[in-house]
């Protein structure tokens, strides 16, 4: 005690209150004002130290010597009564009460006042610096960008419009390869035909800087293709010419065009790409005007039309039998046939898929459009692993192509990777910003994740751009969502008639009124249902597993999907393990015997289980 006295009479410990709220002052000014002065780092770190450095000798100063009328003296020399102790206590006293008043006001007013402002400056600083990046960056990629919209047919015979068409498209194609050129893919581009809308929204709608433009004039085997390259933010053509020549000069023309194009635009062309651009494919031009003509068939999805356009593509084999890309077009129309077919019909179609495709690949290896069939049609029949190593190598030759990658990535649904089916249209609709069913399949997914505004807003614009039936079914779900029956059995419906050939005409009504909890109609079903699986073809229709999971069935919909592969997988296996729409079955008693049974267990034990799912004790696969 007599040592904490002592101190006190030395005012040694006031000495210290005074040094460090001083100490912390100065720290406090330094940390702001020399900032200001673009002062460096390590002097703010040495005004720190010295203060910390200067305590102690602070301290042993206050103890040894003490202050006198006569100034300072050491403490063993003051006589009690020269001491003026008593009277520096007090000053001391207050002073350190100002100055933490001070440090307080401080405190409040940095706190409160300039720390906003600090912050809110070197926010927008910062802000405004990555804007300016960001536009810079994209300015420079966005100057190498075009979208090649449809040519116009001005041709006196209307039915040539496929041909300008394809022209069009085959130079898309071919700029599509560059590999420092984003292209915007073709259904995105040709959504544009025939509307009159500005440069600016065709430009800020696909994410492009140009758009190449042009009319094709056929007449006999005579042709006139003109072009004309347009930058978007100013309206400046930036190229134009116009080309003569015969059918037999087709593929001249088209090269010389795409030529161009990337000399206007300065894009690098990579090795091997120096000589040519567009691939000739065939010499023969009665053989590429009937792959023309089917090609547009496949883009449009003219159902009623896939007959006629697989009897053209024959016909153009037998001009040219090495006219690859004219069986891979074949390979891609047997394949979306075989989807819309009876059940009878369907292994027929899927087999003639898988020989077209081979075909191609032995005439040009290096197609990617075989190999995505190839997966596409392994998938149907579960033979997962296959597919995947198809998928694989499609993206490999073509990383660009828009039909392979929402092919692959809806495989991944169809096997239950959510995620990855997820991230998949994603890089999807970034080649191909309006291509309807991968807008479609990534707003069913948002219906899956709870944010039906978005879903809604994303199907909407599937509709838009022409997307038929598939749309239904995402409709259907959202209406399921908000509780609105109309609309939901409204749009079950029309899936019901668009796949139910198999069917009698009206089972379609029944199975609507079913799927919206109609008892009468629930048990219609079920009788249909026993009927049909009485004396069941080789491939069932996916009405049978999804339909009966609908009205509650969950159990014997898996049971039936896993004995049997129906003649879409998408519809079924899509919809129950691509989305959590139908929670149900993931918590089904039967769904670790339906994925045993149906391969999909062993695809996930050999490739690994999606992010939802793990094995429990049993061995058996839970899915979240």
């Amino acid at each position: 005690m007599n040592f904490i006295a002592e101190l006190k009479r030395r005012n040694v410990i006031r000495m210290a209150g005074l040094y460090l709220v001083g100490a912390w002052l100065i720290t406090q000014v330094s940390a702001t004002v020399l900032p200001l002065f673009h002062a460096p780092d390590w002097l703010t770190q040495g005004v720190v130290i010295a203060l910390a450095i200067g305590f102690i000798p602070a301290m042993v100063f206050a103890w040894i010597f003490e202050l006198t009328p006569d100034g300072l003296k050491r403490d063993a020399e003051v006589a009690p009564d020269e001491s003026i102790a008593p009277q520096t206590a007090q000053k001391l006293n207050r002073l350190i009460l100002a100055l933490l008043v001070l440090a307080v006001v401080y405190f409040g007013v940095d706190k409160f006042v300039l720390a906003p402002k600090r912050e809110a400056a070197l926010v927008t600083q910062t802000t405004q610096a990555v804007a300016e990046k960001a536009a810079s960056q994209e300015r420079s990629e966005n100057a190498k960008s075009i979208a090649v919209l449809a040519f116009e047919n001005r041709s006196a015979d209307k039915d040539n419009e496929y041909f300008s068409d394809g022209v069009a498209e085959e130079i898309l194609n071919s700029l599509a390869k560059v590999k420092d050129l984003k292209v915007a893919g073709r259904t995105s581009s040709f959504f544009f035909k025939g509307k009159n809308e500005s440069l600016g929204t065709i430009g800020k709608t696909l994410g492009v800087a140009h758009v190449l433009e042009g009319s094709v004039r056929k007449q006999g085997d005579k042709l006139r293709i003109t072009a004309q390259l347009i930058r978007i933010s100013d309206g400046f053509q930036m190229w134009s010419e116009t080309f003569d020549g015969s059918d037999s000069d087709i593929f001249a023309l088209q090269e010389k065009i795409a030529q161009q194009v990337t000399s206007e635009l300065q894009v690098a062309l990579n090795a091997g790409q120096q000589g040519r651009l567009v691939e000739v494919g065939t010499a023969d031009p009665d053989a590429y005007a009937m792959y023309l003509r089917a090609t547009d068939v496949f883009n449009r999805r003219d159902v009623k039309s896939y007959p006629k356009a697989i009897q053209g593509l024959h016909e153009a084999l037998k001009l040219d039998p090495k006219f690859a890309r004219a069986h891979s077009r074949l390979a891609t129309l047997y394949y979306v046939m075989a989807g819309n077919s009876t059940a009878e019909r369907y292994r027929d179609a899927t087999e003639m898929a898988l020989i077209q495709a081979r075909q191609a690949l032995q005439l040009n290896p290096m197609l990617a459009e075989p190999y995505a069939v190839i997966g596409s049609a392994k998938g149907q029949t579960r033979a997962y692993p296959e597919a995947r190593r198809a998928f694989a190598r499609a993206l490999e030759l073509d990383p660009k192509d828009a039909t392979a990658n929402l092919w692959s990535s809806l495989a991944y649904c169809y096997t239950g990777y959510i995620a990855k089916c997820e991230q998949g249209l994603d890089r999807t609709l970034e080649i191909e910003p309006l291509l309807p069913n991968a807008l479609n399949w990534r707003a069913r997914l948002w219906v899956s994740a709870g944010d039906l505004d978005k879903a809604q807003r994303m199907i909407d614009r599937a509709r838009q751009v022409g997307l038929g039936w598939p749309a239904a079914v995402t409709l259907a779900s959202i209406a399921s969502k908000r509780g609105d029956l109309a609309n939901k059995r409204k749009y079950y419906l029309e899936t019901y008639q668009a796949l139910s050939a198999d069917f009698d005409p009206e089972a379609a009504e029944i199975f609507a009124s079913a799927s919206i909890g109609d008892a009468a109609a629930i048990a219609r079903t079920r009788l249909i249902m026993d009927a049909y699986l009485a004396n069941p073809p080789e491939y069932i229709s996916p009405l049978v597993p999804v339909v009966l999971i609908r009205i509650g069935d969950v159990e014997r919909g898996l049971n039936v999907g896993a004995e049997h592969i129906t003649t879409n997988e998408a519809a079924f296996l899509g919809e129950n393990l691509g989305t959590r729409i139908n929670p149900k079955v993931f918590s089904s008693q039967a769904f670790p015997e339906f994925l045993r049974k149906s391969g999909i267990a062993a695809f996930w034990d050999e490739f690994g289980a999606p992010e939802h799912c793990q094995k429990n004790q049993k061995g058996d696969y839970v899915c979240e």
